[in-house]
């Protein structure tokens, strides 16, 4: 992202500075060509996958491995999706570690098998226990400012707040708790599991998140190189505006030019402003009407009350060629005296 090539807005976590925010998932492709082209496209440079898809016995023969052997720059952040406690996951931390695949690793404990949503006291304890042994920890967890800010305050190296239940789709359904989780954290903030579209990960950066983790929406995606793509430019676009700062939110309108200069100046106390194409009147016109006494006709002559379509305004008779009484105007009909012809506005109002 060519805002991060300012060094003071890089993004550091564990004492590795990225030239990232987006960290991309692996699983759920069509086809590795495809995940490597979404993985070229995300500019990522933190990538994951579940410990219990990767062959650990051969890791440099490893499917997923495999197709990455020769992208040197990567970080590999290996989860620990499959996990039901504490134990289990420092296990497969450790493992990981022990296949090669560094000391980064996201713990993914789920406690509800429809839900995916995490356990926060087994995360909280493998958290702890993780970062005593020297990991980066990042721990998936929910919205919770609370439980965040716990895991923070255990070692965590960063933390991954969910927008979402993993592969809703649902993006951020709690904004106001992600600004809390952003406003109190001392670690980056990751926005993991839920999003659906770049617009979501571009409001997750608005809202003041340091990245963004996505799998799901890319590679399920019509078009997941596309949409790789998208979320990248998405990131930038959200964190260039939160850098930026967006304007207060207000109740009413506030015009977005200065009130001097106006061309009529300001409308009367207690009158209408006119519409475009209006001679200002007595507080009452209508498009093309000539001012008059508060009565008006397109193309009409202002009279003194009264008016016909292309008439002369008399005080007792129009040309027409109809006799016309006093009051009384000779188009169609004979109104009253402060009536108007055909097409006319009576007593001051228009049609």
């Amino acid at each position: 992202m060519a805002h991060e090539d300012n060094a003071a807005d890089a993004l550091e976590i564990g004492g590795t500075r990225l030239r990232s925010r987006f960290f991309l998932g692996t699983g759920r492709y069509p086809s590795p060509a495809v995940m490597l082209g979404a993985l070229e496209a995300s500019g990522a440079q933190v990538i994951t996958f579940a410990v219990r898809r990767v062959n650990l016995e051969s890791v440099e023969d490893d499917s997923i491995l495999l197709h990455l052997a020769d992208r040197g720059d990567l970080i590999y952040l290996p989860n620990t999706s499959g996990a039901g406690n504490a134990d289990e996951a420092v296990r497969i931390a450790r493992l990981a570690r022990e296949a090669g695949l560094g000391n980064w690793v996201k713990v993914e404990i789920s406690a509800n098998p429809r839900t995916l949503l995490p356990d926060p006291i087994e995360t909280l304890r493998a958290t702890e226990r993780l970062a005593k042994e020297g990991f980066v920890v990042l721990p998936y967890a929910s919205d919770d400012p609370i439980l965040c800010k716990r895991l923070e305050e255990a070692g965590a190296s960063a933390v991954m707040p969910g927008g979402s239940p993993i592969g809703t789709g649902l993006g951020i359904l709690n904004p106001y708790h992600l600004g809390l989780i952003v406003e109190d954290a001392r670690v980056p903030v990751i926005v993991d599991a839920g999003l659906g579209s770049a617009a979501d990960a571009a409001q997750a950066m608005e809202l003041g998140a340091d990245g963004v983790l996505a799998n799901t929406p890319v590679a399920k995606a019509r078009d997941p190189i596309a949409m790789a793509r998208a979320m990248r430019l998405a990131l930038e676009a959200g964190r260039l505006s939160r850098l930026a700062g967006r304007i207060p939110r207000k109740r009413y309108a506030t015009a977005s030019s200065e009130p001097e200069g106006r061309l009529f100046g300001a409308p009367a106390e207690g009158g209408e402003a006119s519409g475009e194409g209006v001679a200002a009147g007595a507080g009452r016109g209508a498009s093309g009407d000539a001012a008059g006494t508060g009565r008006g006709m397109s193309g009409d002559a202002a009279g003194t009350g009264r008016g016909a379509s292309s008439d002369a305004a008399g005080t007792e008779r129009s040309p027409s060629g109809d006799a016309a009484e006093a009051g009384r105007s000779a188009s169609g009909g004979a109104p009253d005296e402060g009536k108007a012809a055909t097409g006319t506005a009576a007593g001051g109002r228009t049609r």
